[in-house]
C-alpha cells in the first residue's frame, strides 16, 4: 500500500515564463496539445539542473516555438508560484510536484511568422496565435490565471507597437 502524500509535501518545479510580443505589441499563445479542454498559454518550461533561467528562457521558447529570434526585454523581479489542482496532483508535471515556481521574462519577437513553428521533437502546442493583451486572460485556464495576472501588471506596458 503506498503513502499519501499531501500536495504541500511535494515541491515546486522551478520554470521559465515567458511573453513573446511581436511588433504589433500582440502576446503569442499556444493551444497545449495534451488537454482535452481548450487551454491555450504562453510559452513556459522546466529549468534544467545548472541552467541559469535567461539561458532556459531562450531554449524553452525554441523547444516550442522553433525559434530563438527575440531578445528579453524586461525580468520579473520576483518568483511566482501556483499550485495544480488537487485532481492534477500526482499526475500533472510527472507526480512529482505541487505546481511551479516560475521566473518570467518579457521577449520582443524580432522574426516574422514563418519562423514559428511548434512542430517541434517534443511538440507542445497544436495551434498558435497572437492575441492582443486585452484577451490572454479569457484564454488561460483557471489555475493559472493569477500569475497570468501578474505577468500582465508586470510586463503589460511593453505591449505597444513598435515599428
Amino acid at each position: 500500500m503506498s503513502k499519501h502524500i499531501e500536495p504541500s509535501e511535494l515541491p515546486y518545479r522551478p520554470c521559465v515564463g515567458i511573453m513573446l510580443l511581436n511588433r504589433d505589441g500582440h502576446v503569442f499563445v499556444g493551444k497545449r496539445i495534451d488537454q482535452t479542454l481548450e487551454a491555450w498559454q504562453m510559452p513556459q518550461g522546466g529549468i534544467d539542473k545548472g541552467e541559469d533561467p535567461r539561458t532556459a528562457t531562450f531554449r524553452e521558447l525554441e523547444e516550442e516555438t522553433g525559434t530563438r529570434h527575440a531578445e528579453i526585454l524586461r525580468e520579473h523581479p520576483d518568483w511566482l508560484t501556483y499550485d495544480l489542482p488537487a485532481h492534477l496532483v500526482g499526475f500533472a508535471l510527472e507526480g512529482k510536484y505541487r505546481g511551479q515556481k516560475q521566473k518570467w521574462f518579457a521577449l520582443k519577437f524580432l522574426g516574422s511568422n514563418a519562423e514559428i513553428n511548434i512542430k517541434t521533437k517534443h511538440q507542445e502546442f497544436s495551434d498558435w496565435r497572437w492575441v492582443p493583451l486585452g484577451d490572454l486572460m479569457r484564454l488561460i485556464v483557471p489555475f493559472k490565471r493569477d500569475i497570468y495576472a501578474k505577468v500582465v501588471a508586470a510586463f503589460g506596458d511593453l505591449s505597444k507597437p513598435s515599428r
